[in-house]
């Protein structure tokens, strides 16, 4: 029984969120490593790309509970996210149109257009708080668990009670339709090739007669879809405060560039390997000793290695371990 408490515990405090987050940071990363695949730079300003999905979702998440609007025991930021995603879509290709369109013309290096995505992303963040405000921003509603650590204890028996959120559960699942859906895209559709192509080799792709600026638009639309969904079920799970997303980009960028940065299947391995290490290494495992070590060998203290307020210090040094002796990451993407 001790050692189904401990699985228990580990679970509720270990197990599942980081399932969770790294659904969370896989469809991030995902999102980051399109762009640098197919356009060529890193955008950092994706996080802010995420906020201001999740931001029009909000709003309309709020305008549909003033009127009555729900989904049941579901969130009705899910009817909502449409919107986000429709929105983050007109602001992303505005912004190409506007900003990046020029100096891809230009032929520009990189570095250059990852200094402009910086410009980008200031504008963003401020566009985000200047709207919907610097605080916490609860919008979640429906039922709040699947299973609750009461009922979990009354079916069971067992000391320690295993709790699951509605967002966690729906995390999980739309983050598995997301990547089906990606995947099936890239490899099935001719569109998707054209952007393989386009991703492996721009002059045999432009002589092959693709489209640049079709392939361009559609990179786009996709990497606004990911990050809008990202950025809401970030928010549900959490809360939505529009600095946040500025944070999360560290782990996000560390989980593409861990898995192999341009390498979709590397992004998700990466969102996964980010999110296990920063809550395995940030949780306190007395409560799983006590159920495992005999009384005597218990441990005095939380048996905490960092506190979670230096979890995203881990996905640096995880980063920083990745570049120095594998830049091209766990699935050999394209060297940093």
């Amino acid at each position: 029984m001790d050692f189904l408490n401990a699985l228990v515990a580990l679970s509720n405090f270990v197990l599942v969120p980081a399932i969770a987050y790294g659904s969370q940071l896989a469809l991030g990363a995902l999102g980051v490593t399109l762009i640098y695949g197919i356009l060529r730079f890193s955008n950092f300003a994706h996080g802010d790309t995420m906020a201001f999905g999740a931001m029009i979702t909000v709003l309309v998440t709020w305008w549909m509970q003033s009127i009555g609007i729900s989904f049941g025991p579901l969130p009705t930021a899910l009817l909502a996210l449409p919107f986000g995603i429709l929105g983050t879509m007109l602001l992303v290709l505005f912004t190409d149109r506007v900003v990046y369109k020029f100096y891809r013309e230009q032929k520009a290096k990189p570095v250059i257009l990852v200094i402009v995505s910086m410009g980008v992303m200031f504008i963003m963040n401020g566009l985000v708080r200047f709207v919907i405000g610097p605080g916490d921003q609860r919008f979640a509603d429906g039922e709040r668990f699947i299973i609750s650590a009461r009922d979990f204890k009354a079916m069971t028996g067992l000391k320690e009670g295993l709790a699951i959120k509605t967002t966690q559960g729906i995390t999980v699942v739309v983050a598995v339709i997301c990547v089906i859906a990606l995947f099936w895209f890239l490899n099935r559709t001719r569109t998707g090739k054209s952007m393989r192509a386009y991703s492996d080799n721009e002059d045999l792709a432009l002589l092959s007669g693709i489209n640049p600026e079709r392939v361009v638009m559609y990179t786009w639309l996709i990497v606004a879809a990911l990050a809008a969904t990202a950025g809401v079920l970030y928010g549900l799970d959490k809360s939505f405060k529009p600095f946040v997303y500025f944070q999360l980009l560290l782990p996000i960028f560390a989980s593409a560039i861990v898995g192999g940065l341009g390498n979709p299947l590397g992004a998700i391995a990466g969102g996964f390997v980010i999110a296990f290490s920063e809550v395995t290494i940030t949780y306190a495992w007395k409560k799983v000793a006590k159920y495992m070590l005999p009384e005597s060998l218990e441990p005095s203290g939380l048996a905490q290695l960092l506190s979670t307020d230096y979890k995203f210090a881990v996905s640096f040094v995880i980063l920083l371990i990745v570049l120095l002796f594998k830049p091209t990451g766990l699935f050999k993407g394209k060297a940093v």
